[in-house]
């Protein structure tokens, strides 16, 4: 009788931490693997956004996947197909604001996009490539010089039928064949152009976040970003495939086209833009040809990109004011002579590509404000890849349906991206789900 009895409360106690754990917390597993599926716990601390894996995201559940750049038909990704990059992500919220982290591997850290290069042959300056280049027999000839990034995509509203199935691939990113009214009689050509993402309908946007040093990362921020109609394929169809449905927040249509072709909208311009190409034209010796050269230069700097903040009065960016017939920058107190070392060269093989320590950034860049600086954006490179945290209201102040809606804590399709070293081809990964823990 009386082991009965100790058997009997034993049985008791396991079936009240049961039942305890069972109502009273909620066990977010961390150890299956899970591909698809997103959930977002409800936390009371937020995480430091900072690039760093804090111990409280060790409560977050964790998908798995690899994204893989895949063949989008027309040449578009050449060089680039297959590779792949296994990446891990975590979400968490709480009553303001979504939460994510990112890890994901890359073999190297490219932040310098189509930096300038002096060649010695030539005695000019050129940019490198923001993508690799091919030779005829499709042997790479030069490695690409674009940055590394990531971006999301959502679909605004539930107002793009199709990314509750494609998700990433919901908008056309292929210009298709076109008429070619420029010559008569007019022709249908091929394009293979290539291509810019736009929705299938007039009232379908896709909010997309993007992660890219030139355009934020580097002033804590993604670039928040839309994709629209922007007159869709039938506007495409008739001029050549240069419609482009992708614009930063705050932009919006400004008119819409009743003549050739009807329908094609012009945008306002972007306010908050500040960011611009680091390049002008200038005669050779000053009354020579006319060459590109940089703008500004840092003399001696090995920066991978230059502030606006360098460039206004008092800033250490110097503006580039003439340039001789062996490469000589001249700029108000000196001169930039590329020939002396390597600094400013090509470096390396096709197969093993490089640039000099201070190959000249293109880009000035900018903070970004207003409807593009809506997420907090921290990157760290691990030496075998990124470690990226960043944050966003699940409710932002939009008004013009260009940002997801969060708050109401329904699941939301996305998918995810990943740029190596590249200008436009990216991995995917498509149909992935974010659910909300209640």
């Amino acid at each position: 009788m009386k082991i009965f009895k100790i058997i009997m409360l034993f049985c008791f106690i396991v079936l009240f931490f049961i039942y305890c754990t069972k109502t009273d917390q909620v066990v977010v597993s961390t150890t299956a693997k899970n591909t698809t599926d997103l959930l977002a716990i409800k936390t009371i601390t937020a995480p430091t956004i900072d690039g760093v894996v804090d111990a409280l995201w060790a409560k977050a559940s964790k998908i798995e996947f690899t994204p893989i750049v895949p063949d989008p038909g027309n040449g578009l990704f050449t060089g680039y197909i297959g590779e792949n990059y296994p990446t891990k992500l975590r979400a968490m919220y709480d009553d303001q604001y979504i939460y994510f982290l990112a890890e994901y591997a890359d073999k190297d850290q490219s932040q310098k996009v189509a930096p300038w290069y002096f060649n010695p042959s030539t005695k000019l300056w050129a940019k490198e490539g923001s993508s690799r280049a091919y030779d005829a027999n499709g042997m790479m000839s030069r490695e690409g010089y674009g940055e590394d990034k990531i971006a999301m995509l959502w679909n605004i509203d539930n107002s793009t039928p199709k990314f509750t199935t494609q998700t990433c691939y919901a908008s056309c990113h292929v210009f298709t064949p076109y008429m070619d009214y420029s010559v008569t009689p007019s022709v249908y050509k091929s394009n293979s152009a290539s291509g810019n993402h736009y929705t299938n309908g007039p009232n379908e946007k896709i909010d997309m976040w993007w992660m890219q040093p030139s355009k934020g990362l580097n002033y804590g921020k993604m670039d928040d970003n839309y994709q629209d109609y922007a007159g869709g394929q039938a506007i495409t169809n008739l001029t050549g495939g240069n419609a482009n449905g992708r614009h930063v927040d705050d932009v919006v249509v400004s008119s819409i086209s009743t003549t050739w072709p009807v329908g094609k909208p012009t945008y306002s311009s972007d306010p908050t833009q500040g960011s611009f190409a680091n390049t002008q034209n200038l005669k050779l010796d000053g009354t020579g040809a006319t060459v590109a050269v940089p703008m500004y230069i840092i003399p001696s700097s090995t920066s991978n990109y230059i502030a606006m903040a360098d460039t206004v009065s008092g800033g250490i960016a110097k503006k580039v004011t003439a340039v001789s017939s062996t490469g000589v920058l001249t700029y108000s107190g000196g001169s930039l002579d590329p020939n002396t070392g390597n600094d400013y060269q090509r470096l390396g093989t096709a197969a093993n590509s490089a640039i000099g320590a201070k190959c000249i950034p293109s880009v000035v860049t900018t903070r970004l404000l207003n409807g593009r600086a809506d997420i907090d954006c921290v990157a760290t490179y691990t030496g075998t890849g990124y470690i990226v945290e960043y944050k966003r209201k699940l409710k932002t102040g939009d008004v013009l349906k260009q940002d997801i809606d969060f708050s109401s804590l329904q699941d939301q399709p996305f998918g995810f991206a990943v740029w190596d070293k590249s200008n436009y081809q990216h991995a995917i990964q498509p149909n992935l789900m974010l659910k909300f823990q209640k």
